[in-house]
């Protein structure tokens, strides 16, 4: 009797660690959260968590691109130069357009529409490289960072683009709803306020966090809840017994990595937005940090394992802790240090504790 009681407290606890190390992340991220907002000041507001949603809008992009990639076993590291690939040309449409006399309301949506669906090509090319000519995908997309790049750079003439219409950083820098003294106002502040009623207008909700957030949901429920989020898994679990049950691998990877090439794209509209600029290096930090929040997220580097949600949690994570350095006034590059710890514990998790990861 005593040593079942013994054995079913053992296996208590081991199914408590269990769920612990599973949903690690989520706890370092509250954890991470706790610290910052009693070691600073005013981490636990709702400037400072708008900050934290605002910095983690272009890693949170590109990783959920990644996200579908590393599910299927591949990498993609062209993304964050694909980032300003499509910055460049979203900003050189505009000022094209506005300086041939266009308005700005043709000039702003064709500017992102064409970035949009140029910035796909890379990723095609990329599917294309990997699953037809079998190239390994570590080399298909590192050759695409530097193409992408030297593109970027030629568009541009080497320089930042700017003198972008005036819009643009309304609508980077807005925010989809405001508040005032008990009254709601949608894409704009209420009109005819008084110098003291500006003072107190509060931004609730950013544009870009909006727009990152629709393009999030709807690939969040492609991945789980629709044919082709079950043969991304498939894939990326045994390739060959993928092919042996009808499922058109090629073709699907090449889908996989336009995907993420995508997400690099409206990540590169977005930094357009928001800075009010185009520049050829506008993503090249943030590759790291993409990749970085999949693995977090519980990801496998192996392939077959990796939730939305999870990665959505990774890019907090780093996200976070970048604002909370700017906020104790760490220096910025110590960012680099903590993301590659976090990023190798989470690979250790994943290699020696695959139970933690490979769940049901």
């Amino acid at each position: 009797m005593k040593t079942q009681k013994q054995l079913a407290k053992y296996e208590g606890l081991r199914d408590f660690l269990v769920l612990v190390g599973r949903h690690w992340a989520l706890i370092f991220l509250l954890l991470e959260i706790t610290y910052f907002s009693l070691a600073g000041t005013g981490y636990f507001s709702l400037l400072n968590f708008q900050n934290i949603l605002v910095a983690s809008t272009t890693v949170m992009l590109l990783a959920i691109g990644e996200t579908f990639v590393i599910i299927t076993g591949g990498i993609d590291l062209s993304v964050g130069f694909i980032v300003g690939f499509t910055g460049v040309i979203c900003a050189k449409i505009m000022v094209t357009l506005e300086a041939a006399g266009y308005s700005q309301a043709v000039a702003i949506p064709t500017g992102v529409l064409i970035a949009l669906v140029l910035g796909i090509f890379p990723g095609l090319v990329n599917g294309i490289l990997v699953a037809k000519l079998r190239v390994p995908p570590f080399i298909a997309t590192f050759g695409m960072y530097g193409i992408a790049y030297g593109i970027a750079e030629i568009i541009s003439d080497n320089v930042p683009v700017h003198n972008l219409p005036s819009a643009v950083g309304f609508v980077g820098n807005g925010y989809f709803l405001y508040y005032l003294a008990g009254k709601f106002s949608f894409f704009a502040m209420p009109a005819n306020l008084t110098p003291e009623e500006l003072k107190h207008v509060v931004g609730i909700i950013p544009n870009v966090v909006v727009l990152s957030a629709i393009f999030i949901l709807v690939f969040a429920f492609i991945l789980a809840k629709t044919q082709f989020g079950q043969h991304t898994y498939a894939i990326g679990g045994n390739i060959e017994a993928a092919r042996r049950a009808g499922i058109q691998v090629p073709r699907h990877l090449i889908k996989v990595y336009m995907i993420s090439s995508f997400f690099a794209s409206v990540a590169g509209v977005v930094y357009t937005l928001k800075f009010v600029t185009g520049r050829a290096d506008a993503g090249s930090a943030r590759m790291l940090d993409a990749v970085s929040a999949v693995v977090i997220g519980g990801a496998s580097l192996y392939g077959g394992t990796g939730t939305v949600i999870g990665t959505v949690i990774g890019a907090l994570i780093v996200a976070c802790l970048e604002i909370g350095m700017v906020n104790l006034a760490i220096p910025t590059f110590n960012l680099y240090i903590a993301v590659g710890v976090i990023l190798i514990f989470a690979v250790l998790i994943d290699q020696f504790f695959p139970e933690l990861t490979h769940k049901d």
